[in-house]
This record gives C-alpha cells, structure tokens and sequence, in this order.
C-alpha cells in the first residue's frame, strides 16, 4: 500500500560554493549601473541588510547562513531516511538547462535511467570555487525510475492535467540544477557517493515570460527598460496546484512509498525588478509562509501569475505543486522554517507533510 512524504527545501546554487563568493548575486547588482545609487549605498538598506553586509562584504554573515540551510536540511534528510522512500519526486524548474529554444514545456517528467550529473556546472559559470574544494568535473550518478516515471505520466494525462514527458536529458549541458542540486544537499556530507534514492525529476517552467528572454538568469536594467522580448507565460499558480493534486493521487494510488519535494528557494532578488534586484520581496513570502503553516491553501490560490512575477517568487510554482499534492491528500504539516536575508539573493523555506 502506497505512503507519501511532503517535504519542502531549497537548491541554491551559492550553497555549494564558498563562504567568500555567497553574496557574488549582490555584488553583480551593484555594478550594475542602471540601479540608481543612493539604492545601492549599504546606508540606504534595511538593518538586516547591513548587519549581514558587515565590514567584509557578506563573509562572514555567509557561514551563519549555510549553518542554518544545513540544519534544515539534515533535518529534511533525517526525515527522508526514517521514511525510506522506494522514490522521490522532485518538482524543480528548468532554468534555460534542459529546455531551451525547441520547446518549453509547461509540466514535464523527466522519465530518465540513471544519469551521470556533474553539479558544479552553475558555480562554473558563475566562476565560484565549491564549497568541498573538489574538482569542478566532480560527478555523481542520480538513480532513476523511468518505468515509475512513464506511469506517473500516463496517469496524470489520463487524469486531464497535460504533461509532456522526456526520457533523456539534452546534451552538452549541466544537469538542471534544480534536481541536481536536490541530491547534492540532502547528501552534503556525501559528494560523489551513491544516493540511496531514485529520483524522478517533475520539470515545472517556473521562469515563464522570462526563461528565454533573460536565459533563466540575471538581467541588466539597461535590457529591461530597452523593452524585453517577453516570452508566453509559464503555467499559472492555480494549474501548478492542480499538477501536484494529479501527482498526489498518482502517488497515493501506486504500491511505493513516495517522498514528494519541493525543490526551491522563494522570492529572488535577481528576479526582483521593482527592488532593483538587491533583495528578495521578503514581505510577499511571509504572506504566503504565514498561510502555508496556516493551511490557508484559499490564499496561495488566489495567486495570481503577475502577482508571482512582480514578486521574483517566479521558482515558487514548484511549492505550489507541493501544496496541491498536501492538499488533495489531507496531509498535515508537522514543521517548517522560514530563513530570511537581505543579501543572499533569496529566502529559503523548508517543510515536511505527514
């Protein structure tokens, strides 16, 4: 008989790097010259924002942060290991990796066999230094379950939520690192070990309007006041929660014991525009932390897609998969955190349904 594990956490690439580079996403803001100065002037911010800011540019407010997002974590993990999955699956964004020009789809389920993933591919480009000092080719195997995966498909197309699937990753490419950086942290202690769990990957196109025309990434205000070539939209908030719903009750009508996971961080300062990409919209994530831990799933619902993109909360439709699954199989939430902060690029949650 089928049991399902909620969990909620976060994949943030500068977790993986080191502590010197964590603020590296606010440091790219400040030469941008299109954000006004004043803005940008540490004596302008908000006291958290100069308390981790400090006198060494972040540094040392950055251990504090990783030991926080690693206590969660190990709690997330503990949790994981007492339930001993058969399979995890994880809803995490495309961020321009797999999907690209060809076709972005809405939902798709990555129905992969084991698969070599290198994880450091985003500090690579971001020409940080990982956190464990390994080499940047270091790789890892993520287990697979495509013949689970296939059926999930089926029978959430079958359910009338429309999912495309894949059963090979792109070539020439890193890994999306919202499921590879799923594995890297929940196995922190662990890099290039085997992984006791298969995962199957539920790709969500969280970026939308954004995933091509800012490549999935950071961009300059000089770009967006030329007037961006905005894409179609990504799925809406309501439709993400009806996918959970649709894997939820695939999950709870199959013989495997299944950990559904959000991957995530929330709002994102470089996603930010109206706080000049400094600073997550902290306001708007409480809001809607307050109502998760309330079970106020009316009020995550009645977000609306623009009212997630003025926000920067653009990777939050993965917990709004998360939140659709708790929902439709009256899971209850036995404990959650919320971490906030000013200058690493985005506050991070984490929870677990039981």
């Amino acid at each position: 008989m089928a049991e399902v594990l909620g969990v909620g956490l976060t994949h943030y690439p500068l977790l993986a790097g080191a502590d010197t580079h964590m603020a590296n996403l606010l440091k790219s803001a400040l030469k941008d010259p299109d954000i006004p100065d004043e803005v940008k002037d540490p004596d302008s911010w908000r006291e958290l924002a100069r308390q981790e800011w400090g006198e060494d540019a972040g540094v040392a407010a950055a251990a504090g942060h990783r030991s926080r997002l690693l206590e969660d974590l190990g709690k997330c993990r503990e949790v994981i290991d007492e339930f001993q999955p058969d399979v995890l699956m994880v809803w995490g964004d495309d961020q321009y990796e797999n999907f690209r020009e060809e076709v972005i789809p809405s939902f798709c389920v990555l129905a992969y066999p084991d698969t070599e993933v290198k994880p450091f591919g985003v500090l690579d480009m971001l020409k940080v230094p990982n956190y464990w000092g390994l080499p940047s080719a270091t790789s890892f195997v993520m287990r697979g379950a495509p013949e689970f995966g296939k059926q999930a498909a089926s029978e959430v197309l079958n359910s009338g939520v429309d999912v495309a699937y894949s059963y090979e990753p792109r070539e020439g490419i890193h890994f999306p690192h919202a499921f590879g950086n799923t594995q890297l942290f929940l196995d922190f202690e662990n890099v290039g070990k085997e992984f006791p769990y298969p995962i199957v990957p539920l790709a969500v196109n969280c970026y939308g309007e954004h995933v091509i025309a800012r490549k999935g990434g950071i961009a300059r205000f000089a770009d967006i006041k030329k007037g961006e070539n905005l894409d179609p939209p990504g799925p809406s908030p309501v439709r993400c929660f009806e996918f959970g719903r649709a894997i939820g009750r695939f999950a709870a009508r199959s013989d495997k014991r299944v950990a559904l996971v959000a991957s995530s961080s929330w709002s994102h300062a470089f996603l930010h525009d109206k706080g000049w990409h400094l600073r997550p919209d902290t306001e708007a994530d409480q809001q809607l932390y307050d109502a998760m831990v309330a079970g106020d799933y009316d009020f995550w619902n009645a977000k609306t897609s623009r009212q997630i993109i003025e926000s920067g909360q653009h990777e939050m439709l993965n917990w709004f998969c998360l939140l659709g699954a708790m929902s439709e199989l009256g899971m209850r939430l036995e404990w959650s955190d919320f971490v906030v902060t000013e200058i690493f690029n985005s506050n991070k949650a984490f929870a677990v349904y039981k």
